[in-house]
């Protein structure tokens, strides 16, 4: 059974990116992915996002709930009969709704994890603490607004980047099932994007040696979209040949 379309306001989504050597992500990614290449790297990170009135296509937006969320995805590009596509595979999600967790991959586009959530927003200034309750994941994010040049990114500027992300609105994620992955569309009416500039980033995925050997994962840029009324889309689910998949166990962060 395909899960419901999902209605829901992007409160804050805050976009940290990795610039990564694309060989590195070909280890961790599962056939078909492929790394999405900007300038001779790939490009992973952590997605963190407050969804508030989440409720089925439908549903008035005052019976909806609100939650905290993080996503370790990797851009990825693989090909089908009409070309290639691109999109992102997402490693893992973790949400602060119990709901999101028990409905998660039926009800709800997506399997989840439990996790706590520290959050603050001061004057444009964004601190966001993610702790999973099975021990795998631990991030810190604190970052604030920023007009700078982007020195030093893999992305020219915040138009380049915002064509790049916009353009990957599909992603697919592991399922308990070997060798399926749960597919979902982001529509979003509108599209803001504003640059941050990180004054700390820590994330137990991408500072593991065994997954990004030192110097292989730099932090690369943060963007931050808010405010935007957005539809998740569940898609037909993607199959691989048996055997080449990688087990979402192992590389949870």
């Amino acid at each position: 059974m395909r899960a419901p379309t999902i209605k829901a306001t992007m409160q804050r989504r805050i976009l940290v990116n990795y610039r990564v050597e694309p060989a590195t992500l070909e280890a961790l990614l599962p056939q078909p992915f492929r790394p999405a290449i900007v300038g001779g790297y790939g490009i992973a990170g952590i997605c963190l996002i407050r969804l508030g009135d989440v409720r089925p296509a439908g549903v008035p937006s005052s019976l909806g709930v609100t939650s905290e969320n993080a996503a370790h995805r990797i851009a990825v590009e693989w090909d089908t009969p009409d070309g290639p596509v691109a999109g992102v595979y997402i490693v893992r999600r973790d949400t602060s709704s119990r709901l999101t967790v028990l409905v998660g991959g039926r009800l709800f586009p997506g399997w989840h994890r439990r996790a706590d959530f520290l959050v603050e927003e001061t004057g444009g200034s964004y601190r966001v603490e993610v702790k999973s309750r099975d021990g795998e994941v631990d991030v810190v994010v604190a970052a604030h607004g920023t007009n700078d040049a982007m020195d030093g990114s893999v992305f020219g500027n915040i138009d380049e980047a915002s064509a790049f992300f916009r353009r990957a609105p599909l992603g697919y994620a592991a399922t308990p099932r070997a060798g399926m992955y749960d597919g979902v569309t982001l529509v979003a009416d509108g599209w803001a994007f504003q640059q941050l500039r990180l004054d700390d980033v820590r994330s137990s995925f991408f500072d593991d040696p065994h997954h990004f050997p030192a110097g292989t994962a730099v932090p690369d840029s943060a963007f931050l979209m808010a405010g935007l009324k957005t539809t998740w889309c569940a898609q037909p689910s993607l199959r691989t040949a048996p055997g080449s998949d990688i087990s979402p166990a192992r590389h949870a962060p």
